[in-house]
């Protein structure tokens, strides 16, 4: 798909750059609030529109799965069509959707609406960041691609899930997509505003049907297994394991294709090889499953083992953004003006973001968030050291013909990792609160004089409120009881943390491997070439 800048009358390109940049970065923040808005309104939406939890499930399995066709199929839409018009439309797309589903409590119309802001929402994220690329120079690409991962990763990880949690308690879940209207009328807005110079669609390319429609199954089942997988525990279910088999099956069949298709081929397979996008195509399947990983289970281990409002747990996160961003900006500094290799920083992402999920492994029933803070102002450190890294490391070197394929794969593989991060840490929770209980059950036996000592305690304590010994007694069983099932959590969820840092563990020797490898590769095409 090849790229080039046209000029447009209008204003200074100054100011042109400033309301694109703009637009972007909101654009993107719509993608953020829609995208995280299950994951503290759940209960909330169940309960309004009468779900099952199996009904609830296809309005996160058909955002995730048309999002990462959005990725996929954007780089298309701009060969027929110019960028700022494909980031245009899938903006107002976003905020048409999100209006209408603040308004409405039906289920299936709630699913088919989930299935266009998924699809949107994919679109104006490789869209938005590939017109950065293509509008910018490249000089400038450190600070521009800091400020959309403003947007991008650090709004869904940290900023979006405390204005959800204020929302619920103060208002409704549907003001969470009220608030996604305005946002995308002033993107579009500053959009259309911005009358710079800018890139002209790419060369026309034929749609890939036959790759499309198999790459859609694939993303279907894998969606379907990852999100639902822990609670039918897994392969225990027949439908996982046939949607495993179908997953698989499509996913070789795509392979085939696009290595048969000659023209028509939906990603560019060119992209791989022993290179900078490939090294950092694997490290966001990292990346997404920590970044992901931690921002699931830091709020729902603040939920329900911690007994937090909505508004506490989201905003548990807020803190972290200040390093984050810090972070970014920092690494952009140091990359565009001392010029620092951008893989400077990423073991330094890797030690940090380990430093952080073990601090917070050692959180206990009655942690409250200053005891908390370290571990995550850590993490949105890390996170910040990390991200802007790969992000520079798998776009500097390409040409813009290839840029937007190659956004879209990298956003599908960060996507892709997230879901098997929360996957992972899902099922580990959910085993060893099963297996703690188990445990701490069998030590809390009747007839100990440890246990009988709590219980006579708490009997005495409920007895001196009012309570006659009879039903104090019954209470007391059962806040034991309670307090056990508690304890089973928090050590579960201390397992998931340690989870996470063990990822790095395992990952960095392998990752550093595969860097080394691609390096010495590189040195020597380079010998052959001047040989």
């Amino acid at each position: 798909m090849t790229m080039a800048v046209t000029a447009m009358p209008g204003r200074s390109s100054a100011a042109a750059g400033a309301f694109l940049l703009t637009g972007i970065v909101l654009a993107a923040l719509t993608e953020a609030l829609a995208g995280t808005v299950l994951s503290l309104g759940r209960g909330d939406i169940i309960g309004d529109t009468a779900a099952t939890p199996d009904e609830f499930a296809w309005l996160d399995i058909g955002y995730i799965t048309l999002k990462l066709i959005g990725f996929m199929t954007a780089p298309w839409l701009m060969s027929r069509f110019d960028p700022r018009s494909v980031l245009v439309a899938a903006t107002l797309a976003m905020g048409l959707a999100s209006g209408i589903a603040a308004m409405t409590a039906r289920l299936d119309l709630l699913i088919g609406l989930r299935l266009v802001q998924g699809l949107s929402g994919g679109a104006l994220l490789v869209a938005g960041q590939a017109l950065i690329f293509l509008r910018f120079p490249r000089a400038q690409q450190p600070l521009l691609q800091a400020l959309f991962a403003m947007g991008a990763v650090v709004a869904p990880g940290t900023l979006a899930p405390a204005l959800q949690g204020w929302l619920l308690d103060a208002e409704a879940w549907t003001w969470i997509f009220f608030c996604i209207v305005p946002l995308a009328l002033t993107a579009t807005g500053l959009l259309l505003m911005a009358e710079g110079p800018m890139p002209a669609k790419g060369a026309p390319r034929p749609f890939d049907w036959i790759g499309v429609a198999l790459i859609s199954v694939t993303f279907f089942c894998f969606t379907y297994i990852l999100t639902q997988g822990s609670r039918w525990d897994w392969f225990e279910e027949s439908r996982i394991l046939w949607l495993a088999l179908l997953g698989a099956a499509a996913l070789l069949a795509f392979l085939a294709q696009q290595a048969m298709a000659k023209g028509r081929d939906l990603i560019d397979v060119s992209l791989f090889g022993p290179n900078d996008f490939t090294f950092a195509f694997i490290v966001s399947f990292v990346a997404g499953a920590a970044l992901s990983g931690s921002a699931f289970v830091i709020p729902a281990f603040a939920v329900s083992a911690l007994a937090f409002t909505p508004t506490a747990a989201g905003g548990l996160l807020l803190p972290s953004a200040a390093p984050f961003v810090g972070a970014l900006l920092l690494v952009a500094l140091l990359v565009q003006f001392r010029r620092l290799p951008p893989f400077a920083t990423v073991p330094f992402g890797i030690l940090t973001l380990m430093a952080a999920m073990w601090l917070l492994s050692g959180s206990t029933s009655e942690s409250g968030t200053d005891d908390m803070m370290a571990g995550l102002l850590l993490r949105g450190l890390g996170l910040g050291l990390l991200f802007l890294s790969i992000t520079l490391i798998a776009f500097g070197h390409l040409d813009d013909r290839r840029l937007a394929g190659a956004i879209g794969l990298f956003n599908t593989g960060r996507q892709l990792g997230g879901l098997m991060g929360i996957a992972a840490l899902q099922t580990l929770i959910d085993h060893h609160t099963v297996a703690n209980l188990a445990i701490l059950g069998a030590n809390v036996a009747a007839g100990k004089p440890a246990v009988i000592e709590r219980l006579t305690a708490m009997t005495a304590m409920l007895a001196a409120k009012g309570m006659d010994a009879a039903a104090a007694g019954r209470a007391a069983a059962s806040l034991l009881g309670r307090a056990v099932t508690g304890q089973s959590a928090v050590i579960a969820f201390d397992t998931a943390f340690n989870a996470v840092a063990l990822l790095f563990v395992v990952a960095a020797p392998i990752l550093v491997a595969i860097k080394i490898g691609f390096a010495r590769s590189a040195k020597a095409r380079a010998a052959v070439a001047h040989g």
